[in-house]
């Protein structure tokens, strides 16, 4: 193995580090927010800066192995990819701790909302779509990442229903009304934690083909 491709080796290892927090930060969020669990929410947010240091490094990482190598084709697009893909965990990241801030401040279980079961469904979609997002970049699957493009749609039509039922609850009881918008950020959050999964998938693409893909997802 070249010393490249040595380098490249452990720079897709960072990113898969990087990743594992995200994705626990996501699942964790959403565990604070439905079990009211204030020790859980504050661990996340403490927890962000480990996040925001590999964001940092592996960004350093990839300018060193631009200016130390001059890599060109493959190579250059990969590491290209891999600088986009660390500015997506971090906001993925952020909006973890979004959501987490958002557990802190209501009790779900007060909440007359009787299809609370969706933002965990969301969620856990929006998971599966970062993980598979981080997997076709390491396996270089390029069916991989149009099937978590294609995810974002059944994201999108969640929130909104997420959205149009705890606007009905508002409707229906002001009392509901700061608890529901609160959620209605939560729901917001996971859709656009879908989003940036959704750029992995397509920069996973320019990654592989050398074409962007971006806001294009007919996958035919």
């Amino acid at each position: 193995m070249s010393v490249i491709d040595e380098e490249l080796r452990a720079l897709k290892e960072s990113i898969l580090k990087m990743a594992s927090l995200v994705e626990v930060s996501i699942r964790d969020a959403i565990k604070a927010l439905m079990d009211s669990n204030n020790e859980l929410a504050d661990k996340i947010i403490k927890n962000d800066h480990m996040i925001n240091m590999y964001d940092v490094k592996i960004d350093e990482d990839c300018v060193r192995l631009i200016a130390k190598r001059q890599p060109v084709g493959w190579d250059l697009r990969f590491i290209t990819t891999a600088m986009k893909i660390i500015t997506d965990l971090e906001r993925i990241g952020d909006y973890a701790v979004n959501i987490s801030e958002r557990a802190m401040e209501i009790n779900i279980g007060l909440m007359p909302y009787l299809s609370l079961a969706d933002i965990p469904r969301m969620k856990q979609i929006a998971q599966t779509m970062v993980k598979n997002a981080i997997d076709s970049f390491v396996k270089e699957d390029k069916s991989l990442a149009w099937d978590v493009i294609n995810k974002d749609d059944e994201v999108d039509d969640i929130n909104t229903l997420i959205i149009d039922g705890l606007i009905a609850q508002m409707k229906a009881s002001s009392e509901t009304i700061v608890t529901a918008t609160k959620l209605i950020n939560v729901s917001r959050n996971i859709e656009r934690i879908a989003d940036h999964a959704t750029n992995i998938a397509e920069m996973v693409i320019y990654m592989i083909e050398g074409k962007m893909i971006r806001h294009m997802h007919d996958a035919g």
